[in-house]
């Protein structure tokens, strides 16, 4: 399988930790922000990473698709053991609900963050909206963290006894948050402190992590 896009993303990230913990291997190409050419447009119609291609899969040509939860729910369904996405449909539904709060909150605000101190004016040459980003770092994100708090186990997971897509989708913009050096406030959120440090330690993410720190520090040596 071909995953396109670049781990900076949380959702590429996302992927490929899924993919990991499935022990289901994977190349990563780039795709996405003028990357990619023909062969991601043809696997994202618009352009849109994380994008997948399955060569021959579809009897016997190539399967693509596009958005991570779509990829995840694929890999899912053909590589099912070990199960990321429960069968029992109340813990299914959460792990659903929580890969949403993931995608559709948490990104957005960390990802506001993000793009505007770290993507626009390291890779694409602008200056990012301090406002926007300053917004969403003191009134966007705290609430959401709060509501992590709540809900994270003091030890383990989010939804049962194991990981599951929940963990992998919760944890993953906290990566991008630290690339900004923000760092979650052990005194207002322990239980949210510990229990992502000990996602994020998994061998599925610290490769990752390694990475995009080695790739961000050259492109801040290189003046990109």
């Amino acid at each position: 399988m071909i995953v396109y896009g670049s781990s900076l993303s949380p959702f590429v990230r996302k992927v490929l930790a899924f993919a990991a913990e499935k022990g289901v291997a994977v190349e990563a190409r780039r795709g996405g922000m003028g990357a990619g050419g023909d062969e991601f447009a043809e696997a994202s119609p618009f352009r849109k990473m994380p994008a997948l291609r399955d060569p021959g899969a579809d009897g016997g040509r190539d399967f693509t698709i596009s958005d991570s939860t779509a990829i995840c729910a694929y890999i899912e369904a053909k590589h099912p053991d070990p199960a990321l996405i429960p069968a029992d449909p109340i813990a299914r539904a959460r792990v659903v609900w929580f890969e949403e709060f993931a995608d559709t909150m948490l990104c957005a605000a960390s990802g506001r963050m993000f793009f505007n101190r770290l993507v626009a004016p390291r890779f694409l040459g602008r200056e990012g909206d301090e406002d926007a980003a300053a917004k969403a770092e003191s009134e966007e994100l705290p609430p959401l963290i709060d509501y992590l708090e709540r809900h994270a186990p003091p030890a383990g997971f989010l939804v049962g006894d194991t990981l599951t897509l929940a963990d992998i989708a919760v944890a993953s913009p906290f990566v991008n948050l630290h690339h900004l050096g923000w760092s979650l406030d052990g005194g207002m959120w322990p239980r949210t402190l510990a229990y992502v440090t000990a996602v994020l330690a998994r061998p599925s993410f610290a490769p990752l992590i390694a990475a995009e720190q080695r790739m961000l520090a050259a492109t801040a040596r290189d003046g990109a």
